[in-house]
């Protein structure tokens, strides 16, 4: 099966890029993150139309996840409880034919030491103990998305 998973940072100003590109290389399955979109605005008949189907947790303006399968998703998840008390839009996962995909958009947690950064843990501890309390270790598993997670500035430069 062919997953990616893509970035999008807003559905909405880049739907024609997103729709000509999975024309072209139809993918089993795309996950999105920062689709920045509520639920009811989101192109959910222009991936139809390109025979998939969608499952979507957005906001508007901020963060956002989906998911497009050519396959049927059954087990739908959205949510973390810590997002529940935030509002924020993150996680979004599917068992798509024998596999559980998860999609993620993990808070950027700015400097270390800061509320952000604090924030960010939190999100990825909560997160873990989904997995501890959800996930069947010997069941298949795939976590995409965008960590946030970057090298160092020096890093970049020297690859």
């Amino acid at each position: 099966m062919n997953i990616i998973s893509w970035n999008v940072n807003s559905i909405g100003a880049r739907l024609p890029i997103v729709t000509a590109w999975l024309d072209q290389h139809q993918p089993d399955v795309l996950c999105l993150q920062e689709t920045k979109s509520p639920d009811e605005k989101f192109p959910w008949a222009e991936f139809q139309v390109l025979g998939y189907q969608a499952i979507h947790l957005g906001q508007k303006s901020y963060n956002g996840v989906g998911i497009l399968s050519r396959h049927p998703m059954t087990e739908i998840h959205r949510g973390l409880p810590f997002d529940q008390t935030s509002g924020q839009c993150r996680l979004i996962s599917a068992l798509i034919q024998g596999i559980r995909v998860i999609n993620v958009y993990v808070p950027n947690g700015g400097t270390v030491g800061s509320e952000k950064f604090s924030y960010k843990l939190g999100w990825l501890a909560d997160l873990a103990h989904w997995l501890q309390t959800h996930h069947d270790p010997r069941q298949p598993l795939l976590i995409c998305g965008d960590f946030n997670i970057a090298p160092e500035a020096k890093d970049v430069f020297d690859v």
